[in-house]
């Protein structure tokens, strides 16, 4: 959550301005009055993106343009602002080089909401299956559930307070229940009352001491397990097991909360769960959930990005019907989307016209200029992505920050098994993921995924017998692995 965002309390005060969303009134934020990552400059983009992603520098260009110019267009006057629209990108190359990557990377990096759609999924309006607006629904639920996300994490401090101060009440409570006086066992008489006055100083000191008390074994962890019965919004007592909702079905979550906020049970739980429950309870009242959705829509218009994968797929081939049928009315149905329109969600109407759209494809068999015309027009910046080589392979498995090799060594240290990759062990699983990419199907840096798993996987299967050892993955231990089944086409067709 940037510095600059506050949660709103449901009173008179207005909702909080995102970084990307237009200036009241006209006037024009200079560069320090919009928060960073939005701010990031093109060449700072592509840096981050290369702690993660090999090559492709023309289309890692591409996109941190792109980005950099919808930071500017929020330093225009408010009639220029308007007629800026993004300038959407087709990413064209094989499987497995990054496309998708670095889409998802850059809106992670800018902190923008972000969706992935196969345009495979969708169909033309009149047959069975999804229609292209539910892209825009889908991500207005995502830009929800993000923005939602930092807000309670932002007020988690705040409720973390009230929850123990609900907390200490409730096991006060319990306390004072359990000290009622009951009657006599022999003849069923109460013991007699003191009087009024001493009875109430007296109460209140007692109580004030055993709130000290409790605080302090609280503050100590001393009562994690000892059982309280508070009062659980029904809603709550719902979703508190697995989380308060997902991004799917965030829509249901709104509603549920306005329906069952009200509605009340009891329930005995431990300290611990108690503790948690009760925070979840609290930082809900703190966010206004009005201002959270007010404020996702205008991130979704101002700075969302949308990649819409295979969008070669959409192109029938040679004018033959299949199960593509509908696929140029796909496209007829993206371009007004893509163009420019407001789509209905069940929060409200959302503009597109601002929403920065990737498509890509390996357009294997077909070319973008087989795509209809007028949505051709509306992709006007193309990049094609290379193949990786065994180079490009080799810097895969030792750069990024994500390298399958650190992932490894990572996971197979918490069974107390040290594994090590020499130099000479990872030139050997490159050269023989370019070696099978080029002979079979080129899938990419997936086929690393495919070979490394191979080597690993007599060490993953039996972890603990290798407890407390050092492993050492060197060329020869790769061949011994997976040179037999590489050399083999047969069996490297189906197996790697």
């Amino acid at each position: 959550m940037s510095a600059t965002e506050h949660v709103t309390a449901r009173d008179t005060r207005q909702p909080p301005q995102a970084a990307n969303a237009s200036p009241p009134n006209g006037v024009v934020p200079t560069v320090a009055e919009i928060t960073p990552p939005a701010a990031m400059t093109p060449a700072e983009i592509v840096a981050e993106l290369d702690k993660y992603i090999i090559g492709q520098n023309e289309a890692k260009r591409a996109v941190a343009i792109a980005l950099r110019n919808r930071f500017r267009r929020q330093l225009l006057s408010e009639d220029m602002r308007d007629e800026v629209t993004p300038k959407n990108i087709l990413m064209m190359g094989p499987t497995g080089v990054g496309k998708t990557e670095i889409a998802r990377r850059v809106a992670k990096i800018v902190d923008a909401p972000f969706i992935k759609v196969e345009a495979t999924k969708f169909t033309e309006v009149g047959y069975v299956g999804r229609d292209v607006e539910s892209i825009i629904r889908d991500l207005v639920e995502v830009s929800i559930s993000n923005l939602h996300s930092m807000r309670l994490e932002a007020v988690k401090s705040q409720a973390e307070v009230a929850a123990r101060e609900r907390l200490l009440t409730y096991l006060l409570e319990q306390t004072d229940h359990d000290r009622r006086p009951r009657a006599n066992r022999r003849n069923g008489a109460l013991p007699e009352k003191p009087e009024p006055e001493a009875e109430s100083a007296g109460a209140a000191q007692r109580q004030r001491r055993q709130r000290k008390k409790l605080l302090e074994m609280l503050n100590q962890d001393l009562l994690e397990d000892v059982t309280v019965e508070i009062d659980i919004e029904q809603f709550f007592d719902e979703y508190s097991d697995d989380g308060p909702y997902d991004e799917s079905s965030y829509g249901d979550f709104l509603d549920d909360l306005s329906r069952n906020a009200s509605r009340r049970r009891s329930r005995r739980v431990s300290v611990r769960d108690a503790r948690r429950i009760l925070t979840q309870q609290e930082a809900y009242r703190m966010v206004d959930f009005d201002a959270v959705v007010d404020e996702s829509i205008r991130r979704a218009e101002d700075a969302a990005v949308v990649f819409i994968d295979e969008i070669d797929k959409t192109i029938s081939r040679n004018g033959e019907y299949g199960a593509d049928v509908s696929g140029e009315g796909v496209q007829r149905d993206l371009l007004p989307i893509v163009e420019g329109s407001v789509v209905m969600t069940r929060y409200g109407p959302v503009k597109t016209d601002h929403i920065l759209f990737i498509a890509a494809g390996s357009f294997h068999g077909v070319k973008p200029s087989d795509l209809i015309p007028e949505l051709q027009g509306r992709f006007p910046l193309r990049v094609e992505l290379q193949s990786l080589t065994e180079t490009d392979l080799l810097a895969i498995l030792k750069e990024p920050r994500n390298a399958l090799t650190k992932q490894y060594v990572a996971l197979l240290a918490t069974e107390g098994v040290e594994i090590g990759f020499t130099d000479d062990g990872l030139e050997e699983m490159a050269r023989l993921a370019a070696d099978v990419n080029n002979r079979t199907q080129d899938i990419g840096a997936r086929r690393l995924a495919t070979i490394v798993e191979r080597v690993i996987e007599h060490l993953s299967f039996d972890a603990t017998t290798f407890r407390g050892q050092t492993i050492t993955i060197d060329a020869t231990y790769v061949r011994d692995k997976v040179g037999d089944i590489a050399a083999d086409e047969d069996l490297s067709n189906f197996i790697l």
